[in-house]
């Protein structure tokens, strides 16, 4: 097993910036893809990127892309997630998951932990 938290999150104006991380314990860290998702209030949670095992591949939401980056180091067994630009949108809950199998899936599903999540709010 691995056990993720979420740190990072708060209250940001409209352009601003704010850096997620997800510290992991437990399981040899780089045994799993890494996965940012979020739920905003009344919403399903929503996949917001994924990095891979070795952090050699990428993917984002097409509203994520440009503004946000994800990484990670293997060696603090931390993902990080910098995020710019905000905008209110992005108003959510953020989680970091952990997923076993795949080493780059888009869905919730296939993640098998989850972190308690981090609150961002985005402010006009």
């Amino acid at each position: 097993q691995v056990q993720l938290v979420e740190s990072g999150g708060g209250l940001v104006q409209a352009g601003g910036s704010l850096r997620l991380s997800c510290a992991a314990s437990g399981r040899t860290f780089s045994s799993y893809a890494m996965g940012w998702f979020r739920q905003a209030p009344g919403k399903e949670r929503e996949f917001v990127a994924v990095i891979s095992r070795s952090g050699g591949t990428a993917y984002y939401t097409d509203s994520a892309k440009g503004r946000f980056t994800i990484s990670r180091d293997n060696a603090k067994n931390t993902v990080y997630l910098q995020m710019n630009s905000l905008k209110p949108e992005d108003t959510a809950v953020y989680f970091c998951a952990a997923d076993e199998d795949a080493d780059g899936s888009t869905y919730v599903p296939v993640y098998d932990y989850w972190g308690q999540g981090t609150q961002v709010t985005v402010s006009s």
